[in-house]
């Protein structure tokens, strides 16, 4: 198993540090400095009702809040502490520039706060199974008696999980890290992190894919003992090369072919280890069967196996990856199964908000009636389509932003049919998956896998799944399809 970690304390009392935003981070990072004995002020650029009502809590407790005003540096700050929303070009980073402050996220200083003997860091980002691929790890861990928490982006705070009692005493941390994250978090070293795979995501954020990607390979940089790479995607192995990591340090993959040495894969249905065994040349460890993941989908196996790596980096045994998958359930509105109505599945995947999830989703079903739509977020959505064409019995388009895949789909998949829905209120759903029915036949699936974000019809991905699942148990109760 993994060893802790000795770090160094950092003296805080009196040290005068900005925190840029209030919000799910932003105001926990001022907490904990403020109890840390900093100076703190935190500035935001909104001024609204609930920004009064958060500042007004603040300044209760003795922290400086100025709202309406996050370009202008307050004078004399050391340090500027960043909620990971705030973007690069925000004119508050090029005044700490020019006076030569430095710029941390709430990851950056969760990392510096962690105490003597910290729980190492098994860290996973990409653009897509963030999620399911930390919480799989953290099943893993537990199955293997380890003490362990799924934190980061996933949820819970990275300085709750180093502040927080409740956490302090764990083994080990299975963290899910965002691109944003990953930006401002200079001096994060992992025990071992993995990519999942790289798709153009977040780029009015990033400024460009290759900064996208160089922020995603910072989770890389100082691994002690193994670099997760996503075989079928080179940009990911590209980035391990080009890493600083610690001596000794492995490059492993995943493919969901067979593997080579140093690479976790499938070979009839087995999910096998040719990295962490004794003469990789010839000898494969059997870990799980692709049943006991659930659902056996082909990005959700690939998910599989880059948990499944970054917990055989931490010595974790071949029956704790099996026992661990076996136990682990997706999250909702992750490829969910709804229900089976006179032959037809329905199946939930709203959070595929980008045509990468999207893609992934349709390659796990033949034939499909594919609901989709809302707000594209610049996507274009040819190559989805190209790929996925041969797979569609039908198409039922909703959202904002529906003409860009009915577009494509004239382009490149001329003979499926389309029914274009045009109307953006939340009881939209219940038509599209009235229709969607009409489409298919039995044996078919239909697959809600919007490629799109939720925000011009429903609150967010979760409203529009349960939408989804309430539409096809109205249609299964009624026996219309």
């Amino acid at each position: 198993m993994g060893s802790r970690e000795v770090t160094e304390q950092l003296d805080w009392n009196g040290k005068k540090v900005t925190v840029a935003g209030l919000g799910v981070s932003g105001i926990p990072a001022a907490r904990v400095l403020h109890g840390l004995g900093a100076l703190v002020t935190v500035v935001n650029d909104g001024d609204d009702e609930r920004s009064r009502a958060q500042a007004a809590d603040l300044e209760a407790e003795g922290i400086t809040v100025r709202l309406g005003d996050g370009a202008t540096l307050p004078s004399g700050t050391e340090l500027i502490v960043t909620t990971p929303g705030w973007r690069p070009d925000k004119p508050l980073f090029a005044a700490a520039a020019e006076a030569g402050v430095e710029v941390w996220g709430d990851v950056e200083l969760a990392w510096r706060l962690r105490g003597p003997g910290a729980a190492p860091w098994l860290a996973v980002t990409g653009t897509n199974g963030k999620t399911t691929t930390v919480r799989m790890l953290a099943s893993i861990l537990e199955a293997a008696g380890l003490r362990t928490a799924a934190v980061g982006n996933i949820g819970v705070s990275l300085l709750d999980a180093v502040c927080d009692e409740t956490y302090r005493d764990l083994d080990v941390l299975a963290v899910e890290l965002s691109s944003y994250q990953l930006h401002w978090a200079p001096s994060v070293r992992v025990h071992s992190a993995a990519v999942l795979n790289l798709a153009p995501d977040h780029l009015d954020w990033h400024g460009s894919m290759e900064a996208y990607a160089a922020d995603k390979g910072r989770i890389y940089e100082g691994n002690q003992v193994a670099c997760v790479y996503n075989v079928a995607d080179k940009v990911t192995e590209d980035l391990v090369r080009e890493a600083d990591v610690e001596e000794g340090c492995r490059a492993i993959g995943f493919t969901l072919g067979t593997p080579g040495p140093s690479q976790l894969g499938v070979v009839e249905g087995i999910l096998v280890d040719r990295a962490f065994v004794e003469n990789r040349q010839k000898n494969a460890q059997e870990l799980a069967e692709v049943a006991d993941v659930q659902p056996p989908a082909p990005h959700n196996i690939a998910n599989a196996l880059a948990a499944a790596a970054l917990a055989r980096a931490f010595g974790v045994d071949a029956k704790a990856v099996r026992d661990g998958l076996k136990a682990f359930r997706p999250d909702p509105h992750r490829i969910e199964l709804v229900e089976e109505v006179q032959g037809v599945t329905y199946v939930d995947d709203s959070k595929a908000t980008n045509t990468h999830a999207a893609e992934a989703s349709l390659a796990a079903y033949d034939p499909i009636v594919w609901i989709a739509g809302g707000l594209a977020k610049g996507a274009a959505f040819d190559e989805l389509v190209q790929r996925s064409a041969k797979r569609l019995r039908g198409a039922v388009l909703i959202g904002a932003d529906r003409a860009l895949i009915r577009e494509a789909l004239a382009r490149h998949a001329p003979e499926v049919p389309v029914v274009d829905l045009d109307r953006t209120d939340t009881g939209a759903m219940s038509e599209a998956v009235r229709e969607a029915a009409r489409l298919a036949r039995p044996g078919d699936t239909v697959l809600l896998a919007p490629a799109c974000a939720s925000m011009d019809m429903f609150t967010n991905y979760n409203k529009r799944g349960e939408a989804f699942a309430d539409a096809v148990r109205a249609l299964a109760a009624t026996g219309d399809a």
